[in-house]
């Protein structure tokens, strides 16, 4: 049974709390990453489909009500969406919400870096998974890699919490490994390699995953014998490191081995209001659906708390629950 001890956190049925949102505020993107999305993009979804600003605020609203105390803005790339920070806006000024941070390809964040400073935004996840021209239009068919990156800088310089997410491919993107482990030398950023997991639209790329954290790492060893183990805050989904003497750090996250499911603290909702406990299953309970059919926040509240109850041990139990196999879009799914 869920508890709910004075503090008001959520524990789930494997007496894990839930106290962190990831918010997908749309499922477009102006990119076509190789590991996110097939050559021709996906269907996205009509815009009757999507939640509205106002039903998104009201279900964190009865969320924050339950516990949830931080939220993470993802897509598809959130820019897109129109009138973001308007909706960021109002996001802080709900009771229980502490911690806004939003996850971004950066091509269209400098222009708002001076608003999400005033929200109080301290985190920004960069998705970049190289520093490469060439290779960056490889992997994302886009030419964009000047905005980018220069986006990486003006958030450094404005002390922002940078943390750079370079999804690890084989065959695409390995040699730049040690290239983003250098920038942790003389910038405090963080750059997490993530293994390669098949929400593309087409499945997993490979008969196995050969990037996985084990290879990661003793590819960073190779350059970094003395590399240091430091010390992962609760519920981390990434393994960290630092290179001694550096002022950033590095950290490989096993989002297809799944080894950092037992401390998971994280629920994600879908831009069209799926709710999903776990990554990896094909949504549990659609919000959207409950709250056009006229729920009331109790009933919202109390649909919440038997999702919560019922939640998968990890991501392997919950694909093991769905009725179809993994192939879906990232951008379908909230980053």
């Amino acid at each position: 049974m869920l508890q709910m001890p004075d503090s008001k956190i959520i524990y789930d049925n494997h007496g894990r709390p839930i106290t962190y949102l990831r918010l997908a505020v749309t499922d477009r993107c102006n990119l076509r990453c190789f590991y996110c999305m097939p050559e021709d993009g996906v269907k996205y979804l009509p815009k009757s489909k999507v939640l509205t600003y106002e039903e998104m605020l009201r279900i964190v609203g009865v969320m924050a009500k339950l516990g949830i105390q931080k939220v993470r803005i993802t897509g598809g790339e959130p820019f897109v969406r129109q009138n973001l920070m308007d909706f960021m806006y109002q996001l802080s000024d709900i009771e229980g919400i502490n911690e806004i941070n939003i996850t971004t390809n950066g091509i269209l964040t400098g222009q708002y870096i001076r608003q999400m400073k005033e929200i109080g935004v301290r985190s920004v996840n960069l998705s970049l998974d190289t520093l490469d021209q060439k290779r960056f239009f490889e992997i994302t068919r886009r030419d964009e890699f000047p905005k980018v990156n220069e986006t990486l800088y003006r958030l450094i310089d404005e002390g922002f919490e940078v943390k750079i997410n370079a999804v690890v491919m084989d065959g695409k993107n390995t040699e730049d490994i040690i290239p983003l482990t250098e920038l942790t030398k003389n910038h405090n950023v963080s750059v997490r390699f993530i293994e390669e997991m098949p929400f593309n639209g087409e499945g997993l790329h490979y008969p196995k995953l050969e990037w996985n954290l084990h290879k990661i790492l003793a590819e960073l060893r190779t350059t970094y014998p003395d590399l240091q183990k430091l010390k992962d805050a609760p519920s981390s989904t990434s393994y960290n490191y630092q290179v001694p003497g550096y002022q950033g750090n590095v950290g490989i996250i096993a989002a297809f081995s799944r080894t950092f499911c037992g401390t998971c603290n994280r629920i994600r909702l879908t831009a069209q209001g799926d709710l999903k406990t776990c990554l990896y299953d094909d949504g549990v309970l659609n919000l959207r659906d409950l709250l056009r059919d006229g729920a009331t926040d109790e009933d919202l509240q109390n649909q919440l708390l038997v999702a919560f109850s019922n939640r998968p041990k990890d991501g392997f139990e919950a694909e093991r629950n769905r009725k179809s196999i993994v192939s879906e879009s990232m951008t379908t799914i909230g980053g």
